[in-house]
């Protein structure tokens, strides 16, 4: 009876939280105080909502109102562009957790007498990383006023549905993290015919008006959408077909596929290969490019060039961007063309294949003119324009931008310029990886990941004053109301997501409470960090069956991640960096939630690891059973790098405790390292999370002059070659991942000495420290302007700053030597 009590409780606590955070349905409030939709109904073809990878184009036509400003009103599944008159105006929506849909509001501006809006949706009904796997439809109106000028089975004039199938549906997927590849088939002038005829070139079907959504607000801001044109020519070259070679295949392609079973674990929904229309993956691999010119000239903006049957061109954007890429193309004659990319070459090729995934876009194209841009974002420095067969002239290549447009008003520079860049590839990681969600990457998965989050949560409160993508992201996870195939209490490593397979992280769960705490600290949210109180309790009482006699997690389940480096191959039987950051995440619960039990387990665990784990010089990374009795659990010689930081990040060791330790870390540790070849028995770390966790003990300790110096090896190699920072310390992964941009965090905390803000209490804290520089400067967003910072050394040694900060703020100064 007790547990039952207690389980009512508990739902109803979080039926009160959800009904004050305003989710019960159409009928919720925006920001402004007016209800979501009017008169709007959900809509889809009738009977075709959960078919696979159906790309359908909505359509209405309205006059424009007297007066008054017009807006759309929107939302959908799985991901909608919309176009007024021909022209481009908008993507998405943000993500919502299952069950639960975001509304857009876009402002239609520039109206004709007459408009023609499209929207086109792409219902992917497919799990992935990256959208969920949820019945497909439109729910959309323009209002002006309290007026409704068209809608979705409501008021004003209809939405009309075509299914375009000249987006071919039977394809190969993009990724196992992503849904599906883009291949077209295109009659001539289809864009035009589409988007500006009063009647369109494809066939209405007839729509069936769905059950009613869960909605909540956007929240987050809307992108720019700039276009970025090409930089340089690189090369031109000849292309070889029907190439004799051994095909690659990606490790997702042996998942097994279909429909679930009963227990969940048939994991993949694609289509069978032999049902596929097209096939660009195998056919582009049988193919051998020849580089016949190497050109290297700037591109102009007005460049066009034509290419033949067989032949390519590589085109490089200087930068690593993600968006949607397009192009106008003239067809002379039937012309079967190929976009690849890339975040890098090869030698000098674009390998589409490298991130595991099928970076390629494709299309056949009758004679005529096309207004050709890809559905989704893509990521790239260099695209690759293959023509197999056809001839066609190409001009007006963009990338139209799909980035977080809050960052603008940072700024930092100083007097070395190695920095500078680190700071702007950190700028555009971070923007690129913050649209509506954190995302650890742009590109392969564009997945809202534990962990990751953590770092770029920092970085993008740095840069745009706000939490705002912040409280999305952990909303979502409160909004969900359980994570399917997952156990009880657990939480996705990486959501929204649909984790079919049952595969989670249980550090990344731990990483989740760690970050919950900071993020009370930047926003002073205490209702949305309350609401999840009792998902963090449920994730800590599933742990306790891990518990060993000692208190430590012990064979933990599934996918247990230090980092990606040999620390991965030592998480069993008992893992200590794990048992560490269960340390650091029963902490932060503890102070957030006023519970002093879990300070305490928190310190004994602490105490049980210095006993079993330290070594007399390091510590070791785990601990095994005794295979004759199983009884005595004794610590293996398994020593990483990384190890060695978990335990002082969370307070298993400090300088003072462990001091020789420390000062073999510090002097003897990190990027030199390589060179001098120290303690090769001890593995070296990797980006996520090693390095970062170096340069946040440096930090912590003072030693900022050190910092200073660990950037550059760390990141100026990935500035230079990319504009973005990496997922590894090589090029072997994705060049563009977000927990990287934390580099941002480190130029502005320990270079620039903005220590910390307190947005609560309006109170800069500054720490200046000797950084080896002549001068420093920069800006950081707050909700009341802008927090300026500047600091420089004359001919005579002599150190002078200078800040400016918003009415209301105080500013606190420490300074401090470096060591």
């Amino acid at each position: 009876m007790k547990k039952q009590i207690i389980q009512l409780t508990v739902f109803v606590t979080i039926s009160l939280i959800l009904i004050s955070l305003g989710c019960k349905g159409r009928a919720k409030p925006d920001k402004d105080g007016n209800a979501f939709f009017r008169s709007a109904k959900p809509i889809w073809p009738k009977g075709r909502e959960t078919e696979m990878n159906l790309f359908v184009g909505f359509r209405t036509v309205f006059n424009k109102p007297a007066d008054g400003k017009t807006v759309l009103n929107i939302t959908g599944s799985s991901l909608y562009r919309i176009s007024l008159n021909g022209e481009f105006i908008g993507h998405g929506p943000a993500r919502g957790p299952h069950d639960y849909y975001r509304v857009d509001k876009w402002n239609l501006d520039n109206l004709k007498d007459k408009n023609i809006l499209t929207v086109e949706v792409a219902g992917y009904n497919a799990n992935s990383f990256y959208l969920l796997d949820q019945p497909s439809f439109l729910q959309a109106e323009v209002v002006s006023g309290d007026t409704v000028l068209a809608s979705t089975a409501g008021k004003g004039t209809n939405f009309k549905a075509y299914v375009i199938e000249q987006k071919v549906q039977k394809v190969r997927r993009y990724a196992f993290q992503r849904t599906f590849s883009e291949y077209y088939r295109l009659d001539a002038d289809f864009d035009q015919l589409w988007r500006n005829c009063p009647k369109p070139a494809v066939s209405e079907v007839k729509s069936a008006v769905l059950p009613e959504k869960k909605l909540l607000e956007r929240r987050v801001p809307y992108p720019k959408f700039q276009l970025y044109k090409p930089l340089k020519h690189i090369s031109t070259g000849s292309v070889e077909t029907d190439v004799e070679t051994k095909l690659k295949k990606f490790w997702w392609m042996t998942v097994k596929k279909g429909k679930l079973t009963t227990d969940g674990k048939s994991v993949f929904k694609s289509f069978p290969d032999e049902e596929f229309d097209v096939e660009m993956l195998f056919k582009l691999q049988r193919t051998r490019s020849n580089i016949d010119k190497k050109i290297n000239k700037p591109f102009s903006a007005n460049d066009s060039f034509g290419l033949s049957a067989k032949s390519f061109c590589i085109i490089d954007f200087g930068t690593n961007f993600s968006g949607f890429l397009g192009s106008t193309i003239k067809c002379e004659s039937k012309t079967e063309l190929f976009l690849t990319f890339d975040e890098i070459l090869i030698g000098d090729d674009v390998d589409f294949t490298r991130l595991g995934c099928v970076n390629a876009v494709g299309c056949e194209l009758e004679p005529g003119i096309y207004n050709i841009e890809t559905f989704e974002p893509y990521t790239m420095r260099y695209l690759k324009i293959i023509v197999l067969d056809g001839k066609c002239e190409i001009s007006n290549v963009y990338l139209r931008d799909m980035a977080n447009p809050q960052t603008s008003r940072a700024s930092f520079e100083c007097s070395d310029n190695n920095l500078n860049r680190i700071f702007g590839a950190a700028v555009e990681t971070a923007r690129q990886n913050s649209v509506d969600i954190f995302t650890d990457c742009p590109s392969r998965e564009r997945a809202g990941w534990l962990c990751d989050s953590f770092f770029t949560s920092r970085v993008v409160c740095d840069l745009s004053g706000n939490t705002t993508v912040e409280k999305n992201f952990l909303e979502n996870y409160l909004l969900a109301e359980k994570f399917k195939y997952l156990p009880d209490g657990m939480l996705a490593m990486c959501y929204p997501a649909d984790h079919y397979d049952g595969v989670f992280i249980p550090n990344w769960a731990m990483w989740f409470v760690v970050e919950l705490e900071e993020y009370l600290e930047r926003s002073g949210d205490r209702e949305l960090v309350d609401a999840l109180e009792p998902k963090v309790m449920a994730l800590f009482d599933y742990f306790k069956k891990f518990k060993n006699d000692d208190g430590l997690l012990e064979k933990l389940e599934n996918w247990i991640f230090i980092e990606w480096s040999k620390a991965n191959e030592f998480i069993q039987e008992l893992n200590y960096p794990t048992n560490m950051l269960y340390a650091g995440a029963l902490s932060a619960a503890g102070r957030m939630y006023g519970r002093s039990e879990l300070l305490t387990e928190a310190e004994n665990i602490r105490k049980v690891i210095r006993e079993q784990s330290f070594n007399g010089q390091f510590f070791v990374d785990n601990a095994a059973r005794n295979k004759e009795g199983r009884h005595m659990l004794k610590p293996t010689n398994n020593t990483t790098e990384v190890c060695q930081y978990y335990a002082f990040f969370f307070d298993v060791a400090t300088p003072e405790s462990h001091n020789e330790l420390w000062q073999r870390l510090v002097n003897e540790f990190g990027p030199k390292r390589e060179e001098t070849k120290a303690y090769p028995d001890v593995y070296p770390t990797n980006m996520l999370v090693g390095n970062m966790l170096r340069l946040e003990l440096l930090s912590r300790y003072g030693f900022c002059r050190q910092l200073r110096q660990t950037l550059p090896p760390y990141f100026l190699y990935m500035a230079e070659k990319t504009g973005t920072l990496w997922e590894h310390v090589s090029d072997t992964a994705s060049c563009n991942h977000g927990f990287a941009s934390h580099a941002a965090h480190c130029l502005y905390r320990d270079i620039l000495g903005i220590h910390k803000i307190d947005r609560r209490a309006k109170i800069i804290y500054l720490r200046f420290s000797d950084v080896d520089l002549k001068w420093c400067k920069g800006k950081i967003p707050v909700e009341d302007g802008l927090v300026s910072v500047s600091w420089e050394y004359d001919d005579k040694g002599k150190f002078t700053y200078k800040a400016d900060v918003p009415a209301g703020y105080k500013i606190k100064v420490n300074d401090q030597t470096a060591k």
